[in-house]
């Protein structure tokens, strides 16, 4: 996998990451960590600039998160999780369950979801399907969505061009403290969905 996304980003440049990022948010087991940090490594190798990597990585994300709200706009929660209940989106790492666990998420704490929801993997992808379901303004969705994801692609291809030829340590990093960040990100999810409430019961 890590060969085949390096051959790419070599060959087809921003396009590539463009391309892997969007596909990467429809099929999560393409890791977006491996494709980020490596195109950071590649700022120190080639003439790719960071800049333009964030640029292209953030429209990909928000691409492939368009897709799948326009998915989740055209069937119910029952028939989207029929589908991935099948063997193929199974070996991918999805369950039956995640699809109205991501309603469920996206039901109590509503538009703030989808960019909180950029950071933590699968959950990044199953978010747009509730918010398309809900038919949520479409403006919002693409706002928060675009928000979540440039943050989070700047921070990967950072540490990728930091780190250059240790680009993998990113991976590995990631990986190990991924437990930790959910949690952190689950707290600053909390907290600013109990301020936005609070604000909402004020007015």
């Amino acid at each position: 996998m890590t060969t085949l996304i390096s051959t790419l980003i070599n060959q087809f440049g921003y396009l590539a990451v463009s391309m892997l990022i969007a596909i990467e948010n429809i099929f999560p087991p393409i890791p977006s960590e491996v494709i980020l940090a490596f195109s950071g490594f590649m700022v120190t190798k080639s003439e790719l600039q960071l800049i333009h990597l964030i640029f292209a990585s953030t429209l990909g994300a928000l691409i492939g998160a368009l897709i799948l709200y326009w998915i989740g706009s055209l069937f119910k929660e029952e028939k989207i999780s029929q589908l991935i209940d099948r063997p193929f989106f199974k070996k991918m790492g999805f369950k039956k369950n995640d699809v109205k666990k991501a309603n469920a998420w996206f039901q109590r704490y509503g538009i703030w979801t989808t960019f909180f929801a950029r950071f933590i993997p699968i959950v990044r992808s199953l978010i747009s399907l509730p918010a398309g379901m809900a038919r949520v303004n479409l403006f919002k969705f693409a706002l928060f969505t675009t928000l979540g994801s440039l943050i989070w692609n700047t921070v990967l291809l950072s540490f990728g061009t930091y780190l250059g030829q240790n680009w993998q340590q990113v991976v590995m990093v990631f990986e190990e403290y991924s437990l930790i960040t959910l949690i952190l990100l689950g707290i600053i999810f909390l907290a600013a969905s109990y301020f936005w409430y609070a604000k909402r019961i004020k007015k």
